[in-house]
């Protein structure tokens, strides 16, 4: 089975062990992987910030960049969810709706590709220590993938999953969210760090590197021994 990456600017930039994490999971599960260089942003910070024409641009290009891909995996339920959103953001478009509506078509989440397409719930990994798991707003509100992550991580060889206190709540990052409102993104990240510890974990895994990248920040800045890790890293652990 062929598939692209689509990486998303977070793990391009600063995160890149999650894109490696993916492919070779990916590889592992005996697909073919490819990334398409002309790929960029998914116009997701431009759109949410109200500068709509600015932001399709970057979204023609993510089109026509995987447009003749078979699959489109993301490792990140807000991007997945950005992509699938472009027929509507193209509604009355009729030169790029109904390319719009073939991208979405084929694009998921890592997690939701996993188990949904591939059918696969235990992909082998192994990993020793107690952890939560933070559940993404954009991930599971939006794009709705809310049991394959757990499903895959139920099956992780020695990690004992513990149930996060006020999983639901935001972390406070909502990408420019975080900057413009940094006081209040402030306070519901601590909120999210507090549940976190309740838990009494070596872990934190997410699926969205934007969320992990304001949760780990703040435990980092609290000292806390805790490690976050992004769910294709626990998958890859083998």
């Amino acid at each position: 089975m062929k598939v692209s990456l689509f990486a998303t600017c977070l793990v391009d930039m600063f995160q890149s062990n999650i894109g490696k994490s993916t492919v070779e999971l990916l590889e592992r599960l005996n697909c073919e992987v490819e990334f398409p260089k002309e790929q960029t942003c998914c116009g997701q910070p431009a759109y949410n910030s109200g500068y709509v024409k600015v932001s399709k641009e970057a979204m023609k290009n993510t089109i026509r960049a995987f447009e003749k891909s078979e699959y489109i995996v993301c490792p990140s339920g807000s991007c997945a969810n950005m992509i699938k959103d472009y027929e509507h953001i193209f509604q009355g478009d009729s030169e790029w709706q109904g390319r719009a509506k073939e991208i979405a078509s084929k694009t998921f989440e890592l997690t939701q590709f996993i188990v949904d397409v591939l059918k696969v719930e235990d992909v082998g990994a192994k990993l020793n220590g107690r952890a939560t798991y933070h559940p993404s707003c954009h991930m599971t509100r939006l794009l709705q993938v809310k049991n394959a992550p757990l499903t895959l991580l139920k099956h992780v060889k020695g990690l004992e999953l513990i149930e996060l206190p006020l999983k639901e709540n935001c972390c406070g990052f909502g990408g420019t969210f975080s900057v413009k409102m940094g006081k209040i993104s402030e306070k519901m990240v601590d909120e999210k760090v507090s549940s976190v510890q309740e838990t009494d974990v070596h872990y934190l895994i997410g699926s969205d590197a934007g969320c992990l990248m304001n949760i780990g920040g703040r435990i980092d800045r609290k000292d806390l021994n805790i490690q976050t890790l992004h769910i294709a890293e626990v998958l890859n652990c083998h």
